[in-house]
């Protein structure tokens, strides 16, 4: 395969403003050839993740307008600019950070967020897990890094995040509580390796919580949902406990005042976010190295849920944004 250095038409997902799945349209781009640093991919398989939802909607202000949307694919190199060195043309490569772009047939990216792929990962599983999985991998392993022993809850635990989340738990022995919105995902979250799980729909979750951990409660829980289980959250957590928000899937959480904070346990807050943690190649490469390790082992299984065509996009947004997916989604262009 050859450096292709001219331009290249795409199509892409875009928005003029932003709004519900209405605001989705396809549009044709053209995508410039690789300056210094970049590199061009062709993308196979595109992930769909709630922070694309929180763009589209405006949760998150949009850099700029008309957006192509997406921040994780799986794709081929295409073309390399000047002074790519760990990447050539015709590698298999996922990407999982900004800027975005990445609902499109091609999209330039700086090459030092680029991860080549190992054999035994594919296109689709990469684009279903790489965000999901790295996530995991910072929660876990960074934001409170867990030991093994301990008793945790995870919210929303049968969706693309929560099912690695589940099986990693286990495979560092820890014992992951799981929260569902139906006995459904309830059944699936113990399958991918939960060791408890509460029906939010039909059970308290701080009582259930209190009655799993003999009146412990737990050191850390983890929060994606935001708005809706905040409180609870809260309650779940021994003094000095850790609440880790890192997703706003039923609204941001507003108006807390600090002294609850102190009223329920001395807790500790945070709010963090994957930049952060893969900050540099060398960062990023061993996250992904550690991801890696635990799929080639068999711990962790990457599972596309469901994949849709590019012009299937508000599909995909509905019903991700409805929480009625299990698992992750992907884009096939």
């Amino acid at each position: 395969m050859k450096n292709s250095l001219a331009p290249q038409e795409a199509l892409a997902v875009q928005i003029q403003a932003n709004g519900g799945i209405e605001q989705l349209n396809l549009a044709n781009i053209s995508i410039d050839p690789p300056a210094a640093g970049q590199v061009r991919i062709k993308n196979t398989a595109i992930g769909v993740n709630f922070i694309d939802i929180y763009f589209r909607n405006g949760l998150y202000p949009a850099p700029e307008l008309p957006l192509t949307l997406g921040f994780e694919a799986a794709g081929i190199v295409e073309a390399t600019g000047k002074g790519v060195t760990h990447l050539k043309v015709g590698d298999r490569v996922a990407y999982c950070q900004g800027p975005m772009g990445a609902y499109a047939t091609y999209k330039l990216h700086p090459a030092d967020k680029v991860i080549k792929l190992p054999p035994f990962i594919s296109d689709e599983q990469a684009a279903a897990g790489l965000l999901k999985g790295l996530t995991v991998q910072y929660l876990f392993r960074q934001t409170y890094r867990l030991q093994g022993g301990e008793t945790i809850l995870f919210h929303a635990a049968a969706g693309g995040v929560g099912l690695i989340a589940c099986q990693w738990a286990k495979a560092l022995k820890v014992k992951l509580i799981a929260t569902v919105s139906s006995n459904e995902k309830a059944a699936i979250a113990l399958k991918h390796g939960a060791w408890a799980v509460i029906n939010s729909k039909t059970e308290n979750i701080p009582e259930r919580v209190a009655v799993l951990t003999n009146g412990h409660k737990c050191p850390v829980v983890y929060d994606s949902v935001g708005k809706t289980t905040w409180q609870a959250s809260l309650d779940c957590l021994q003094e000095r406990g850790l609440m880790v928000s890192f997703g706003n899937a039923s609204g941001p959480v507003e108006g807390v005042n600090l002294g609850i904070l102190a009223s329920k346990g001395s807790l500790f807050v945070t709010r963090p976010s994957l930049g952060h943690h893969v900050a540099t190649r060398e960062k990023l490469q061993s996250c992904a190295q550690e991801l890696f390790e635990l799929i080639k082992n068999k711990k962790i299984r990457l599972e596309v849920g469901s994949s849709y065509a590019l012009k299937e996009v508000a599909k995909a947004h509905s019903l991700l944004e409805s929480r009625k997916t299990v698992g992750a989604s992907v884009l096939i262009p």
